[in-house]
């Protein structure tokens, strides 16, 4: 054999030995991709979206080395979202984080393989997201930011601030509550109302519904306060409700800081950062195997009351110290 023939030789066992582990080293270097859908846009960087690459952080996940989020904005249109969805699908991505509602809804309608993570202001099963507390081989898992159990505990709040208050109106989304949950919610709500000495009116609001109307039947209805419950439309509207509110000198008590940041009053709920951290771990275990349908839907585990000081000094109301001490944040 001629040292030609040699050389040839030994190049194609060189090959034949090294392409096979060259192919392995690629397939292991393989970046998985985060899909993100939001309603904002990309110039104007959201706390909640930080909250969630901080929490992909802390497991491990660095934005650029070991994974990738391919971020889709709305920029403040939700019927952009079904576009999007379908965009992140042919990429394709791993999962899909969609906290809008609208978002969930439109990745549930481009997939039913990818895994999704939502979190929700709205019961998943009464909006339609699921249909099962346990869908077996469904593709959808994520959080609530709902506290509806709390509304008792907001009654008491405005009562501390407003030691002569006695009528209360309570603003709700139809359709973002399962049926035992407002029934349980309505209970509770009325029999802390009746030890307080007050006395309570539900008032509904569906998209699309006109909200200055909607202000003036509570206002007609001589509501001295309200409680505005989470909903999807209400979250997209911090700004509006806090302004009507404002405009009928009606003390309002919300779920989320949002809306004391907007110019409400007070808030009392979920910590909103808390619930993307805990949405990040549940892509971490997307990402490590798990499947959506084993992942149960979580609740808010963390609680803060946020109090917007100017706010109740516009409308001649002293926060007691008890409360400017139990405070999480204070607005002035």
């Amino acid at each position: 054999m001629s040292s030609v023939t040699r050389r040839l030789l030994a190049a194609l066992v060189y090959s034949i030995l090294t392409v096979p582990f060259q192919a392995d080293g690629q397939q292991a270097q393989k970046v998985p991709k985060i899909g993100f859908l939001w309603i904002g846009s990309p110039g104007a960087p959201s706390p909640l979206i930080e909250a969630f690459e901080n929490g992909l952080r802390n497991l491990g996940w660095v934005q650029g080395e070991n994974m990738t989020i391919e971020y889709r904005y709305a920029e403040g249109k939700a019927e952009r979202f079904p576009d999007l969805a379908a965009e992140l699908v042919h990429l394709p991505v791993e999962v899909i984080v969609a906290p809008p509602a609208p978002a969930t809804l439109a990745s549930k309608t481009a997939t039913t393989t990818i895994p999704i993570v939502f979190t929700l202001g709205a019961d998943p099963f009464a909006f339609g997201v699921l249909t099962a507390p346990q869908p077996l081989g469904g593709n959808i898992t994520g959080l609530t930011e709902i506290t509806p159990e709390l509304t008792p505990k907001r009654l008491e709040l405005l009562r501390e601030i407003m030691p002569a208050l006695s009528r209360v109106a309570i603003l709700l989304q139809p359709g973002t509550l399962r049926d035992e949950t407002f029934g349980q919610m309505a209970k509770d709500a009325e029999e802390t109302a009746r030890s307080l000495g007050l006395k309570l009116q539900f008032v509904e609001a569906r998209p699309g519904d006109d909200l200055d109307l909607v202000f003036d039947q509570i206002a007609n209805e001589r509501a001295e306060a309200l409680v505005v419950l989470m909903s999807p439309t209400f979250n997209s509207q911090t700004k509006r409700l806090a302004d009507l509110a404002s405009k009928h000198r009606l003390p309002t008590i919300y779920e989320w800081r949002f809306f004391p940041t907007a110019g409400g009053l007070i808030s009392y709920g979920a910590e909103p950062g808390d619930i993307y951290r805990r949405a990040a771990t549940l892509v971490d275990k997307i990402l490590k195997g798990a499947k959506p349908a084993d992942l149960p839907i979580e609740q808010p585990t963390k609680l803060e009351l946020v109090v917007n000081m100017k706010v109740a000094r516009e409308l001649n109301l002293t926060i007691p110290p008890s409360l400017v001490q139990q405070a999480n944040e204070l607005i002035r």
